[in-house]
């Protein structure tokens, strides 16, 4: 099956190891910095949390209603468990092959956003786990780091980086799929 068809099982995977990675933010590491430049573990989840609600909104239809912002002073953690609860519920119930979704001005289908997401769900699930384990950070399970690696320069093509993602770090010998997706993502595993 063709990693882009995949995207309901990726997405899955992906969160699921970004909770993991949630799950050791204690209110002491809030202020921490993340491998995000400028940004701290509190609004790396915020990010993460409003992704996880565009994601929602987009594969659960125009009619899913909209998620409301991140509360100012809540729980960031509680906030992005109950984001990722309700984004699994609309993609068990997504039909991945026959609705089409429009996320950022293109028509995709859902597998398609949902494999998207996976990307930004991992990516930013290590950069909290990172942020609150310290080096080296919980590595991205190597079976859905290689897939993730093998539709990445897909999703993010040669000249779509600035704002996105920062530039590809090269590593130096042998590295896990982990290390690599990094990478390729604009961070130093190590």
């Amino acid at each position: 099956m063709a990693p882009l068809s995949r995207g309901r099982e990726l997405l899955e995977s992906s969160v699921r190891y970004a909770l993991a990675g949630a799950g050791m933010v204690t209110p002491q590491l809030l202020g921490r910095p993340t491998p995000c430049a400028g940004w701290d573990v509190v609004a790396l989840l915020a990010h993460l949390s409003d992704s996880i609600a565009v994601l929602h909104e987009a594969i659960a239809g125009p009619g899913a209603g909209r998620l409301l912002p991140v509360a100012p002073g809540g729980d960031p953690v509680a906030q992005l468990r109950g984001r990722a609860v309700r984004l699994l519920s609309a993609c068990a119930a997504a039909d991945p092959a026959q609705r089409p979704v429009v996320l950022g001005g293109r028509e995709l289908t859902a597998s398609m956003v949902m494999a998207a997401g996976a990307l930004e769900i991992s990516v930013h699930g290590w950069d909290v786990a990172a942020a609150c384990a310290g080096p080296p950070a919980p590595p991205v399970p190597a079976g859905l780091a290689v897939v993730l690696l093998t539709i990445a320069p897909l999703l993010v093509p040669p000249g779509t980086r600035p704002g996105l993602f920062a530039g590809p770090v090269q590593l130096s010998g042998p590295a896990a799929p982990s290390d690599h997706l990094v990478a390729f993502l604009g961070r130093e595993p190590r």
